[in-house]
């Protein structure tokens, strides 16, 4: 969890570093000389070019909140100091002989709206220098009047939310040194990219991240001007062969970078028998597919790399010997390369500069050294398939600080040294083999600590509770123990994300807790944990965002005091003890998507009111004492409009089915989509658990194409309305054991993406529909004890039930049923091959399960033997992670 995204700041931000160097010093200029007196009409145009936008101290976006947080806008001094003279303002630079404005450094200056052509700024035909990054301009297109600045040389837009095409004007700044267009929405074509790079022969460094170069042939690359310096394309678009023969060669470039750029092909390095010449000292070209000729980069640029990332490429020549010759190296990434055999450590340890190494994502085996051996502030072992433990061999350098060595299969304890770095900041061991006790940590730095899915026992450290600076805390799935209520968390004011999840933790939940206003991520399930909910969990943070609790051994009442304005998404308190009523105060949760109460002692009727909740996708309330009919509000224009899981089950619900709940159910009716996406996000995907035949499955993510409705186990009554069939993305539907009357609506049919159908257990009567046979994705379909007659209807799926199908009908006969039809009835359907070699139907055998004090526990896929493969990739596809028995 950690490498990735602390390598995408490095990635976004370390291109930048010459463009902002190069801003302060132009802003200071002023500092060091008299400030001569301006021309009037360009401090007029200054102000009318201020006047034109408002100014936002609230801008917030990855750039600004990372480089512009506690910078004061600076038109806000503007004609308050020495008003006459807009030499002195800040941001401002001029002429010291002629006065003349050559200067304008806005960057930061939270201006916000629209950037008009007939702007004042374009009086200012002086300019030499143009820093506009880091505001809002609303999406607007650069006017084509940037052209007249023809004395301009350096000009930075960065991340100023411009939008449109590039204008081709901008090739007439010949005298342009710097150009910075990245962070926009620009899209640039080949023909305008061509004159730029053509006619701007001075260039030394260009820089359009994120810009649509999708329509670019890398071609136009060939006319760079050989004045260049540093080139930054990641996340481009940028397809098609790069004329690596000619790139590098260029006889002064420092730094390139193409990250992010997937259909970026070509080989690198050319099959040339001439070394180049260039001081390369940053080459980022990972996520690419570039095939790199190691041997000859190593060769060629030994001396001068610095920063080398090819992760996620295609290494070609794979020598781990050569990394000894990179003598300068301080980063080197080659993640997701497939890379194999024993970590090179032979080689690294002359890399005496070295303080950040990412070798995650590979094949590598071996032991790990003592990594005390390496001068590195930064180590990243990933996913590799190294099987060995840690040896501790006397402390590591006092200056590490990243320490990722997730998904691998490191076993014994964690090493005594790895708890005395006292600068420590990030540390992932998550996903080992790792055993023994959590010691105590000296760092006081401490942000990130994840050391989640091992098997480390004991209790929690004292001094994770003196760490002031964390903000990532994740200890799940390990077999920790103790009294998590002695432990007092009001210290981790900047807390965002604690999970200790999947333990054997017991005692009360700690009040102080609610001490922590910046929390966004509270994770207890699957513990011991006893008392009831403390009353301030509703409330103490607006920025709480996951509140997770489920099957602990909690009791008394639901918070009632759920506060206005507050950020909830995911509430899950499935698996305890809690009764009386669920309070009304949920509907001051706006943003909730997931309530899940299942598997509690909650009374009363039908909790009408959260149809009012305008983003809730999952609905549960399996097994509780609720009773009565469900009634609709009137209130409510599309009631459960965003419904996606409705799981009503296991209660006393009776009247008839809720139709007019079933026909608001927008998120149902949608077409299927074959993108594939998630509810949550990176840092905490949402998970829930099903019940597909009898079986609970654990969606640990939640596809947001995932439907289903299940309400079975109640007194509901009367017939099946028609409508249901409007439903069609529903993958899962469940009305068995009810009171069911009536046939089986043959709109059923329309519902093509059903994949399993339960009507068993009901009153059911009439014959099958024949119209059923076109649910083309049904894979389990359960008919038993109702009171069906006539024949079986034959074709497509229904060519795959068995017996178990259709048992207890004593009027249906056909296939698959030994039962015969009469002369009156269709003929019995002959066995396939398709059949007699299993089909698509699933037989299943379960060798474990277990259940208990009403808590049910999880079965590990390794004791279940699926007969049929097509269910074992249905599982995959909807995500789960344990099968557990209902």
């Amino acid at each position: 969890m950690g490498w990735f995204s602390l390598l995408s700041l490095l990635f976004f931000l370390l291109p930048f570093s010459s463009f902002q160097t190069s801003s302060n010093v132009s802003s200071s200029s002023s500092i060091h000389h008299p400030s001569p007196l301006c021309h009037p009409y360009e401090r007029s145009a200054l102000i009318q070019f201020k006047n034109s936008f408002s100014v936002n101290n609230t801008l917030a976006s990855f750039y600004y909140d990372y480089e512009c947080d506690g910078i004061d806008p600076p038109t806000v001094s503007w004609a308050k100091n020495d008003a006459s003279n807009c030499c002195a303002w800040r941001g401002v630079t001029c002429d010291e002989k002629a006065g003349h404005v050559i200067g304008l450094d806005l960057s930061c200056a939270s201006l916000q709206g629209a950037f008009h052509s007939n702007s004042t700024l374009f009086f200012l035909r002086n300019l030499q220098s143009l820093y506009l990054s880091l505001n809002d301009f609303g999406g607007s297109t650069i006017p084509s009047e940037f052209g007249k600045f023809t004395n301009l040389e350096h000009l930075i837009l960065r991340g100023s939310n411009f939008s449109g095409n590039l204008p081709p004007e901008i090739s007439y700044l010949s005298k342009l040194v710097m150009l910075d267009l990245s962070g926009n929405n620009f899209h640039v074509d080949t023909f305008t990219l061509k004159r730029i790079v053509t006619n701007l022969t001075n260039l030394e460094a260009l820089s359009m991240d994120g810009v649509d170069m999708s329509s670019v042939s890398p071609v136009v690359l060939m006319n760079l001007s050989s004045s260049l310096l540093n080139l930054t394309l990641s996340f481009c678009s940028l397809g098609g062969n790069l004329p690596a023969d000619y790139i590098f060669h260029l006889p002064k470039l420092e730094m390139l970078s193409l990250f992010g750029n997937e259909n970026l092909t070509g080989s690198l390095f050319p099959k040339s028998n001439r070394n180049t010449s260039s001081p390369l000292k940053e080459l980022r070209l990972s996520m690419t597919k570039l095939s790199i000729d190691f041997p000859y980069l190593i060769q060629n640029f030994k001396y001068s790399l610095e920063f080398l990332s090819l992760g996620s490429c295609k290494i070609l020549g794979w020598n781990p010997t050569l990394l000894a010759n990179l003598t300068q190296i301080s980063q080197l990434l080659l993640y997701s390369n497939n890379l194999g055999g024993e970590i090179p450590w032979s080689s690294l340890m002359h890399l005496e500069r070295l303080i950040s190494l990412d070798l995650s994502d590979n094949n590598f085996t071996g032991q790990l050294p003592e990594i005390s051996s390496y001068n590195s502030t930064q180590l990243s072992f990933s996913y590799d398939n190294s099987s060995n433990s840690l040896t501790s061999g006397g402390p590591l350098p006092l200056k590490l600080k990243y320490l990722y060595l997730s998904y691998n299969l490191f076993n014994g304890t964690i090493p005594g040294w790895l708890y005395s770095l006292k600068s420590l900041e990030h540390l992932d061991l998550s996903s080992n083999q790792f055993t023994g006790y959590i010691e105590e940590f000296q760092s006081h730095s401490l942000e990130h600590l994840y050391l989640s899915n091992n098997t480390l026992h004991g209790s929690l450290p004292s001094s994770i509770f003196q760490q002031v600076n964390l903000t990532f805390l994740d200890l799940s799935s390990n077999s920790l123990s103790g009294d998590v209520g002695i432990n007092d968390f009001s210290k981790l004011k900047r807390l965002e994300y604690l999970s200790i999840s999947k333990n054997q933790l017991s005692g009360e939940i700690p009040s102080s807790i609610c001490d922590l206003n910046s929390l966004k991520y509270l994770d207890l399930s699957n513990n011991s944990l006893n008392g009831t909910v403390h009353p301030c969990l509703g409330n103490f943070s607006v920025n709480l965002l996951v509140l997770n609790l489920h099957i602990n051994k909690l009791h008394g009442t639901i918070p009632l005091t759920f506060a206005k304005g507050n950020s909830l998404r995911n509430l899950n308190l499935n698996g305890n003890q809690l009764g009386e009523i669920l309070p009304q105060s949920l509907v001051r949760c706006k943003k909730m998507e997931i309530l899940d109460v299942g598997n509690n002692k909650i009374n009363g009727t039908f909790p009408y009111w959260l149809e009012s909740l305008p983003m809730l996708q999952v609905l549960i309330l399996r097994s509780n004492r609720f009773h009565g009919s469900i009634e609709v509000s009137p209130k409510t224009a599309l009631p459960f409009r965003n419904l996606r899981i409705m799981d009503l089950s296991d209660n006393e619900f009776s009247g008839n089915l809720p139709t007019k709940y079933f026909k608001n159910l927008l998120a149902m009716m949608d077409a299927y989509s074959d993108q594939l996406t998630y509810m949550g996000e990176d840092q905490y995907y949402e998970s829930t658990i099903v019940v597909i035949k009898g079986f609970f499955i654990e969606l640990v993510k939640i596809q947001t194409m995932f439907t289903t409705i299940d309400l079975s186990k109640n007194n509901f009554e009367g017939e099946i309305p028609k409508l249901i069939g409007k439903l069609k993305s529903l993958k899962g539907l469940n009305f068995s054991h009810n009171k069911l009357t009536g046939p089986i609506p043959s709109t059923l049919e329309n519902l093509s993406n059903l994949e399993w159908l339960d009507l068993s257990s009901n009153e059911l009567v009439g014959e099958i529909p024949q119209q059923l046979t076109n649910m083309i994705s049904l894979e389990v379909l359960n008919l038993s004890k109702n009171r069906l007659v006539g024949p079986i209807p034959s074709g497509k799926q229904f060519n795959t039930f068995d017996n178990t199908s259709y048992s207890e009908n004593m009027g249906l006969c056909g296939f698959p049923l030994s039962k015969i039809c009469g002369n009156n009835e269709a003929p019995q359907s002959p066995t396939t091959k398709f059949e007699e070699e299993g089909g698509y139907g699933f037989d299943w055998k379960i060798i474990l399960v277990g259940y208990g004090c009403g808590i049910v526990i999880g079965v590990s896929l390794g004791y279940i033997v699926l007969s049929n493969e097509k269910f074992t990739l249905f599982l995959i596809k909807i995500g789960f992670s344990n099968l557990l028995y209902a």
